[in-house]
This record gives C-alpha cells, sequence and structure tokens, in this order.
C-alpha cells in the first residue's frame, strides 16, 4: 500500500473514532459528518491506491469511487449509494437550518455502523487490517 493510502486510512479512523464519541455526548449532527467524512476518506485510499492520485471534490471522489468499485466484486454494492446518501448528513450538519437541521441520532448510528464496515472493506482490499 501507497504511504499516501495509508494516510487517508489513519484520517478515516481518526474521523470515525471522533463520530463515535460525537455520538456519545449527543452531538448527532457531528456524528453524522464523522460518519461521511470517515468513509470519504476510506474512498481516497481505494482510489489513491487504483489510480495513484487523489480526486479534488466531493463529487470527485463519489463518482470515482462509483467508477472503481464496479470493477471490485469485494466491495459492498451498498457502498457507493452509501457514499453519496452519507454526504447529505454533513450537508445537513453544515449548512442546514431551522427544523430540518439536526439528524437524528438513530441515523447518525446506522451511518456509523455503515461507514466501519466501509472502512473495514477498503482496509481489506488494500492489505491493512481495520
Amino acid at each position: 500500500m501507497t504511504p499516501e493510502a495509508g494516510g487517508y486510512l489513519a484520517k478515516a479512523r481518526k474521523c470515525l473514532a471522533n463520530a463515535r464519541a460525537s455520538l456519545g455526548f449527543g452531538l448527532s449532527n457531528d456524528a453524522g459528518r464523522g460518519a461521511y467524512l470517515a468513509a470519504f476518506h476510506a474512498s481516497q485510499a481505494f482510489i489513491f491506491e487504483r489510480t495513484g492520485k487523489p480526486a479534488k471534490t466531493h463529487q470527485g471522489v463519489q463518482s470515482e469511487f462509483h467508477r472503481l468499485a464496479l470493477n471490485e466484486p469485494r466491495i459492498d454494492k451498498a457502498f457507493p449509494p452509501f457514499l453519496t446518501q452519507a454526504y447529505n448528513l454533513k450537508a445537513v450538519a453544515d449548512y442546514e437550518t431551522g427544523d430540518n437541521s439536526d439528524i437524528p441520532p438513530e441515523r447518525s448510528a446506522a451511518a456509523i455502523e455503515t461507514a466501519a464496515r466501509f472502512l473495514d472493506c477498503i482496509a481489506g482490499l488494500l492489505g491493512e487490517g481495520a
């Protein structure tokens, strides 16, 4: 595995740990955002390992991960759409106001669980235990 991909996986693990801690403190928006960022950085690790370069935007990561995941049967087919759906958690946490500005704790908890499986999968594919 390249050092860059390893760095992305380390960042993904930090984001996942922060998401879990945030949920434990009742900070559901921070937890949802962290779950997305864990999947985002795990995706960047996979993208970098396969292409030799990172994607430059959130949309670029989503598109490139979708494209590359199609050719990798060991990636759960639910992970590419999860990356897009989890981005919506980040968007709510970062930009929404009013009645729709809070992510329900159960939604953040589910996202954290999926992000953990996502990270484990990518780490395994790249030859590193999670």
